[in-house]
């Protein structure tokens, strides 16, 4: 039975077009240049002899064996990671790069990326399914870094690969060009996407960029040895491919277990562990330090009057605000409902309370001024916060789908070593700060111990 043909409303419906215009652009863009590289190297076709067709076809094939063996944990891995990456097939591709035409070096990796999509993304349901568009733009990536490390490679025009000096600075020039024009392609596109993201917490955050090099220097290796020892070789960077994927994949969900789920911050448990530890670099290199609870003014109102789903909402925009307010080293968590804690490991000023104040201050006017437009969920109105109750924090009317709109939170703060040497005692000052924050009408800023008067007993 032949298939219907695509028509062009079916066209107009891929998901493709749903995305930003500003994203649009460079995304075709890039694209078609790879396009345009991969014809113009097929109408100036390189000369196949048979050293070169063993190559291609030891390349294509133990990329795609590479997938076969390592698809459960290369799934799992991929929708782990919410950002950025380490791609293990430029093992492959980078050898290509440095052992075949550009041309042949796309071929492989069309091949190898197509087989990846096949065996470790389109088996995922569709709801977490990644759009293919995503899968076609990284591919046009891994070509066009292709093309560039071959032709770096091609300009240098050393006389053996691995034979001399400048074959050795041609390899190390090749090698820095394929990862910087595949970082910069990906990364761009992500900062476009969200202008907000950090690209370089992404980049120097974590391990990405160590693993990338790795990856391309076993590439660089299996590329040597293929050259000199025939394509069994091949089989070699077999055991510690699959070592690396184990070893991102383990980094990758212990940093999931570590991460609140709605916020993208570290959870309580993850926030503990890692402050105590900033504490006893603080009090071993007698640093001044401080701690700070930030609690959401009438979170239960918000949440009963626009639904939970708004809730999260808010509670991911407040994450976003302390994120980019704060600085990288500063750890930011949430303790679970509407709080949220923070701990200044390394405070700059002399008056240690005051710096502590000024960035409390700074958190709730920001918060309270809004960090971005937050939509309602779908079918929930623009609409009013509830007025709060006797004696909490004025309201000034302005509608619900700003973050900032009659969204008020209060701060409590301790500093470490005047209020407590200890974790578990900066959180005690912290808290009874908060409360005479609340007190004071919330919306408002408290630091260190408070006391307060004993209530009543009635009979």
């Amino acid at each position: 039975m032949a298939r219907e043909p695509v028509r062009l409303h079916q066209v107009t419906r891929w998901p493709i077009w749903s995305i930003p215009g500003r994203l649009l652009g460079p995304v075709l863009a890039v694209e078609l240049l790879a396009v345009c590289l991969v014809l113009a190297g097929l109408l100036n076709p390189p000369r196949l002899d048979h050293a070169t067709l063993v190559l291609l076809a030891t390349l294509t094939v133990a990329g795609i064996l590479h997938t076969e063996v390592v698809a459960g944990v290369e799934r799992i891995r991929r929708y782990t990671a919410e950002t950025h990456h380490v791609n293990l097939t430029s093992v492959w591709t980078f050898a290509s790069a440095l052992l075949l035409p550009p041309v042949l070096g796309a071929f492989v990796v069309v091949v190898v990326y197509t087989h990846l999509y096949v065996r470790v993304l389109r088996p995922v349901p569709p709801p977490d399914r990644r759009p293919v568009y995503r899968e076609v733009y990284s591919t046009a990536t891994v070509i066009l870094s292709v093309h560039a490390a071959a032709g770096v490679l091609a300009a240098t025009r050393p006389g053996e690969l691995y034979g001399s000096l400048p074959g050795t600075l041609a390899l190390l020039l090749a090698l820095l060009t394929y990862t910087v024009v595949n970082t910069c392609l990906v990364l761009g596109v992500v900062a476009v996407a969200s202008p907000d993201t950090r690209v370089v917490r992404i980049l120097f955050g974590g391990d990405e960029l160590t693993l990338e090099l790795a990856t391309l220097c076993l590439g660089a290796l299996t590329a040597g040895a293929l050259a000199a020892s025939g394509p069994f070789v091949a089989l070699l960077a077999v055991p510690p491919i699959l070592a690396l994927h184990r070893t991102i994949l383990v980094r990758q969900l212990r940093e999931r277990a570590d991460t609140d789920a709605k916020t993208g911050l570290l959870n309580h448990a993850a926030w503990h562990l890692r402050g105590t530890h900033e504490l006893t670099l603080a009090d071993r290199e007698r640093r001044t330090a401080a701690l700070l609870i930030l609690d959401l003014d009438h979170f239960k109102e918000i949440n009963d009057t626009h639904g939970h789903l708004y809730g999260d909402q808010v509670l991911a925009a407040t994450a976003q605000v302390l994120r980019e307010e704060l600085r990288d080293h500063d750890l930011v968590g949430r303790f679970g409902g509407e709080e949220f804690v923070v701990l200044l490991p390394r405070l700059s000023g002399n008056d240690g309370r005051e710096e502590v104040r000024q960035i409390a201050e700074r958190l709730r006017r920001r918060i309270a001024g809004g960090s971005g437009p937050v939509a309602p969920p779908d079918g929930v109105p623009a609409q009013r916060l509830p007025a709060p109750s006797p004696g909490a924090a004025r309201t000034d009317g302005r509608p619900s789908p700003r973050a900032g709109a009659g969204i008020t939170v209060s701060i409590g703060g301790a500093l470490f070593p005047d209020d407590g040497h200890a974790l578990t005692g900066l959180l005690e000052v912290a808290d009874s700060a908060l409360y005479a924050a609340k007190r004071a009408g919330r919306d408002a800023v408290r630091i260190g111990r408070h006391t307060f008067p004993a209530e009543p007993e009635h009979a």
